[in-house]
């Protein structure tokens, strides 16, 4: 089964801010957050859902310029996200990662019981709808290298830095 976000589009609302590591386009159902983009991304935008989808891209909004600030250390926002079972467990996972620490695949891949599994780890969280949010920049590879990150890897160091500052 292929991940994706449900993105309905009679109930999704869409939001391009500007942060220190560039603009991001948020997307939000009446349910939650459904994705990060990195960069602005014009999306259409309807009226059915714009309250309740409204509210959670300010939500968001607010919740990463304190993060940004360095005032906010984990995120509250509901989400509405869904991949496979696998996909979900291993961005859900993401959660347990302190502010300012780093793991590496293999260690997220034993967080999720699957301790063979670090390379489906890794393209489970390249496919993380919602980066930074569940903060997939915060898995490294075992010897140290930053790995990949779907931002690109100057966005990933920009992040680390911001948490370990």
């Amino acid at each position: 089964m292929k991940a994706r976000t449900k993105l309905n589009a009679d109930l999704t609302a869409s939001r391009v801010i500007a942060t220190p590591i560039g603009r991001l386009t948020l997307v939000a159902s009446s349910k939650g957050l459904q994705q990060v983009i990195f960069g602005a991304k014009k999306l259409s935008t309807t009226k059915s859902a714009s309250t309740k989808a409204s509210d959670h891209l300010t939500q968001t909004e607010r919740q990463l310029r304190e993060y940004f600030a360095g005032k906010r250390k984990k995120f509250s926002v509901k989400l509405d996200i869904s991949g496979t079972e696998f996909q979900e467990s291993v961005w859900y996972a993401l959660n347990k990662i302190a502010y300012g620490k780093t793991v590496s695949y293999a260690q997220q891949a034993k967080l999720v019981r699957k301790p063979k599994a670090f390379r489906a780890v890794g393209s489970a969280n390249g496919k993380n709808p919602v980066a930074i949010i569940l903060p997939c920049h915060r898995v490294i590879a075992t010897d140290g290298t930053l790995g990949g990150y779907g931002g690109g890897l100057a966005i990933k160091r920009k992040l680390l830095a911001l948490e370990t500052n």
